[in-house]
């Protein structure tokens, strides 16, 4: 396994870390917890130290989840979760309604909205820091950005709660360069966490250059486009309801086999180093310019072994170059 600095934090964590969204069932078609916990543990045995959580995957129960798993082994692990997605209040900027499974517009179990106030945060931190069963969170992100609080007050609040030894790290999620900018004018930003796949390359052209200029580590979320990229999602897939793959035009027969065909351009990659295609993607994502860490989601501990492994390949110039060519000549028409 790789390991690569979060920003100027000190800490070192693994180019493939464990994103834990899907554990909590939430918009995925629930969960097996037993499997889940398995899985965490499998990952960190297999030399991932980072995981990544957040209070909204699955209303809690992705942290809690994680907090039964890392027990006993929290010295292993860089522990990372997120503020900024409130259902205790209604302020800052309402987002959507959801039921316990997905999304939905009409309903009244929970009203989400982006919030980053001062006293929000401080009463998230809290709930996270029971639910995950610590003292410390190593990397704190604000998980959303919103128009009612300025990003100097929702500043001084992280900086604060990392003078009380509540977290060691600052990380932005789904931000633009004028609001990171605007977090590092407030004080010390150490992570940008983003969508990005082969896929969704829209950030090669701002944060991602953005990150290599200021030394900010970047966490690529979804890298393998919700499993798109490990070529095991056939064309008669069929998704249990609340799994937000289902219905999603990128799941589409049609798309499905123009992703088969560009997948098929990097089998000779993946068979010269004895991978599969879903590693062989992660390898690919991490070695991208100003990508240094790739958050995978595993469900079940074999899912957790395999990314692992991707942590281990080095791929060359030349494959790089090749994989490239491949996604800038037969992307054109995917979702």
């Amino acid at each position: 396994m790789q390991y690569r600095a979060l920003g100027s934090s000190g800490i070192q964590a693994s180019v493939v870390g464990l994103g834990t969204w899907a554990i909590g069932g939430w918009m995925w078609g629930g969960t097996d917890e037993p499997a889940a916990i398995r899985a965490i543990q499998a990952a960190l045995d297999d030399g991932i130290n980072l995981v990544d959580t957040a209070p909204a995957y699955g209303f809690g129960l992705s942290e809690q989840l994680v907090g039964k798993a890392i027990r006993g082994r929290r010295d292993r692990v860089v522990l990372a979760t997120k503020c900024g997605l409130v259902w205790h209040v209604q302020q800052g900027d309402h987002y959507f309604n959801s039921d316990e499974k997905a999304p939905n517009q009409s309903a009244t179990q929970y009203r989400v909205y982006k919030c980053l106030r001062p006293e929000t945060i401080r009463y998230e931190i809290e709930q996270s820091l029971k639910r995950l069963g610590v003292d410390c969170i190593d990397l704190y992100q604000t998980h959303w950005q919103e128009s009612t609080t300025p990003i100097a007050d929702t500043m001084a609040t992280l900086q604060d709660l990392k003078r009380q030894g509540k977290i060691r790290a600052i990380g932005a999620s789904n931000a633009s360069v004028e609001q990171l900018d605007a977090y590092r004018r407030a004080g010390t930003l150490d992570v940008d966490q983003e969508k990005y796949s082969m896929l969704d390359r829209a950030h090669e052209a701002d944060l991602l250059p953005a990150c290599v200029r200021h030394r900010l580590a970047f966490l690529a979320y979804s890298p393998l486009a919700s499993g798109l990229l490990t070529g095991r999602i056939g064309p008669d897939r069929i998704f249990n309801a609340g799994d937000l793959r289902r219905g999603n035009p990128r799941f589409s027969r049609d798309n499905l086999e123009r992703v088969s065909r560009l997948l098929q351009a990097f089998q000779p990659i993946a068979d010269a180093h004895h991978v599969s295609l879903g590693q062989l993607v992660i390898a690919w994502t991490v070695a991208q310019p100003g990508c240094t860490h790739a958050l995978v989601g595993a469900r079940d501990p074999a899912q957790a072994h395999e990314n692992a492994r991707a942590g281990d390949i080095r791929l060359e110039a030349s494959e790089l170059a090749t994989m490239r060519q491949a996604i800038d000549a037969q992307g054109t028409g995917i979702v």
